[in-house]
């Protein structure tokens, strides 16, 4: 027997931990922005929910005292167009995130076009769109 499967997605959300919710705030206001993901508000003991229409990424302060970390977790964004890989790229150093990997093509799939950051927290995420040139 197979379960129903809601939504267009595999996952429900993804979270993230901060080790500053003020600097991690401003800095996925803006990247998230480049995608049309909007601060959907605070929620519960000082997270911020993102999404389109529903919480989608949620920023959390690191919760067990440790700081917030990683380490070998990637979390990809869908971009529209290679344009929005670059906005997000640019948003994302102009609000302290750290260069992971310029925008560009990415050979190990085809018309991958892709851009990474890790955010002030050390998170790595990135942007990838599909479309040809």
């Amino acid at each position: 027997m197979t379960a129903p499967i809601s939504g267009d997605g595999v996952f429900s959300h993804v979270t993230v931990g901060s080790n500053d919710m003020d600097v991690s705030t401003a800095f996925y206001d803006s990247v998230l922005d480049t995608l049309d993901m909007k601060n959907l508000g605070p929620f519960g003991s000082g997270w911020v929910l993102y999404g389109k229409d529903k919480p989608a990424f949620i920023l959390v302060p690191a919760g067990n005292g440790k700081p917030a970390s990683s380490n070998g977790v990637t979390i990809g964004f869908a971009a529209a167009s290679r344009d929005i890989v670059d906005a997000f790229h640019k948003a994302g150093l102009a609000a302290d995130g750290t260069d992971e990997g310029a925008p560009g093509p990415r050979d190990h799939l085809p018309n991958a076009y892709a851009a990474y950051l890790r955010d002030p927290s050390g998170n790595k995420i990135c942007a990838y769109c599909f479309e040809p040139k």
